[in-house]
C-alpha cells in the first residue's frame, strides 16, 4: 500500500498534520488537499486547542503538483476556486491557534497554506517566494494579500517580477513570517510551541485571533479597536480561565487553563 499523503496525529490537545510526499517536495495533489481540509475541519470540532502544520522531508511544499495540470485546456482560476482556495479558507477560518513549521521550499499553494496559519516558524535556510513568473502564472492562494500587507507593494511586486526567494532569516526580518530558527531545531521548536499554546487560555486566544482578523480585513480605527477590545475583555472576564489566571498570579503559581 502507498503511504498516505497527509499524516495526522493528536497528542494531548495538539493536532499535527504532516505533508507526506517528501520525494516530490510535498507538491500538492487533490487528494492531499482534500485530506488537509478534512483534518482542519476535524481539528476545529474535536476539542483540539492548537493545530500544527508541518512536512516530512527537506521541503515544506513546492506548491501544486503540476503533473496533474492541463495547460491550454484548464481554467486556472477554476482550479483555485474548486481545489486550493477551500483549503486556505479551511485553515485560515479555524478559531483555534494554528502554527506552521516551514523548512526548505515553501512556494505556491504550500506558501498559501503556511500563510493561512497564525504563526509561521521557519528554518533559517528556508526558501520563500513567488516562482510563478517562470510558468506564466499569477501568485495565488492568498499570496498577494500577505505580501502587500506584510511587505508593502514595492517588495511584493519585486518578488513577483523577479522570482527571487527570501531565506527564512530574510522572511522573518521582513515580517512575512513570525520568526526563523536553526533548521535542525525547527521541528522540536514548533512542537514545543504548539504544546505551550495548547495549554494557554484558549478563549482569550480566540478573542485576540478574531480581533486581529478584523483589524487586518476591516482596517479598524483606534477608536473601533478600543471598542472591540472592550467587548473581548468583557467576554474573557466571564470565563473560568480568566479567574484562574488572576488567582494563580495572586497566589504566585503557574495557572492551569482549561479553555473554559
Amino acid at each position: 500500500m502507498s503511504e498516505p499523503e497527509l499524516l495526522v496525529e493528536r497528542v494531548g490537545d495538539v493536532t499535527t498534520m504532516s505533508l507526506n510526499r517528501p520525494k516530490q517536495l510535498n507538491a500538492m495533489t487533490e487528494t492531499m488537499v482534500a485530506d488537509i481540509i478534512a483534518a482542519a475541519e476535524q481539528a476545529g470540532r474535536d476539542g483540539s486547542r492548537a493545530l500544527l502544520v508541518r512536512a516530512e522531508g527537506r521541503a515544506f511544499c513546492a506548491g501544486r503538483d503540476l503533473a496533474g495540470s492541463q495547460p491550454g485546456t484548464e481554467d486556472g482560476g477554476e482550479v483555485l476556486n474548486a481545489v486550493f482556495n477551500p483549503m486556505v479558507r479551511a485553515v485560515a477560518d479555524l478559531t483555534i491557534p494554528t502554527i506552521a513549521a516551514v523548512q526548505g521550499a515553501c512556494l505556491g499553494t504550500g506558501l498559501g497554506l503556511a500563510l493561512a496559519c497564525d504563526v509561521i516558524l521557519v528554518a533559517d535556510s528556508a526558501k520563500i517566494g513567488s516562482p510563478f513568473a517562470k510558468i506564466g502564472a499569477v501568485l495565488d492562494s492568498g499570496g498577494h494579500k500577505a505580501f502587500v500587507d506584510r511587505l508593502g507593494p514595492a517588495v511584493a511586486l519585486d518578488l513577483m517580477y523577479s522570482g527571487r526567494f527570501l531565506s527564512g532569516t530574510e522572511a522573518a526580518s521582513a515580517g512575512l513570517v513570525s520568526r526563523a530558527v536553526a533548521a535542525d531545531e525547527l521541528d522540536a521548536t514548533a512542537r514545543e510551541y504548539a504544546l505551550a499554546v495548547s495549554r494557554g487560555p484558549l478563549l482569550a486566544f480566540q478573542e485576540s485571533k478574531a480581533l486581529v482578523r478584523e483589524l487586518s480585513d476591516e482596517g479598524l480605527s483606534l477608536a473601533e479597536s478600543l471598542e472591540r477590545e472592550v467587548g473581548a475583555q468583557s467576554r474573557s472576564s466571564r470565563t473560568a480561565d480568566y479567574v484562574e489566571g488572576f488567582t494563580a498570579f495572586l497566589e504566585r503559581r503557574e495557572p492551569t487553563f482549561r479553555g473554559e
